[in-house]
């Protein structure tokens, strides 16, 4: 009797959305550090501050602007830390480290061309040694749903199906 390797013989794609990691790092700008007290915004305290800054550490990466603690912060000082990096940093965003990542893996697979996948078997690769955010599994989902014909969760030899087309 003839031992068949069905997992080698069948036609599935695979989809790792490491590949979709952010290729530029995340830099945390905590508004926290620039405070008085670590609460307080006083206006000319800050300008000077952002002055005295070294922006160019950020050049090319992108940059997530947020104030870790419950201070009350005016709108216009997340403006002149982007203004200050606009320029420099790859990207000035709102948010936390890992919100900003989030996003742009995110919008890294918005951008990805899925029409090779059109009425094909996908897997998307699951396991993988990386936390990844979970927004990333719903968005290419939400991708390949569009145009492949079955979409399954984890590895050719085991995976859980996700999405069947009739």
């Amino acid at each position: 009797m003839e031992i068949v390797n069905k997992v080698a013989n069948a036609k599935l794609d695979t989809v790792d959305l490491l590949d979709f990691q952010p290729a530029e790092g995340v830099d945390a700008f905590d508004l926290k550090d620039f405070l008085w007290m670590e609460y307080v915004l006083k206006e000319a305290d800050f300008r000077s501050a952002l002055e005295a800054y070294d922006w160019e550490k950020h050049r090319g990466r992108h940059l997530a602007v947020f104030c870790s603690n419950d201070a009350i912060i005016a709108y216009w000082a997340f403006m002149l830390v982007a203004a200050k990096a606009t320029g420099i940093a790859r990207s000035v965003r709102f948010g936390a480290p890992d919100q900003v990542r989030g996003e742009l893996w995110l919008e890294a697979i918005r951008a990805h061309d899925f029409s090779r996948y059109a009425g094909r078997r996908v897997i998307v690769k699951g396991c993988g040694d990386e936390s990844l955010p979970p927004a990333a599994y719903v968005a290419v989902t939400e991708r390949l749903g569009a145009v492949a014909d079955r979409v399954m969760y984890g590895e050719a030899c085991s995976f859980v199906p996700v999405l069947r087309k009739r």
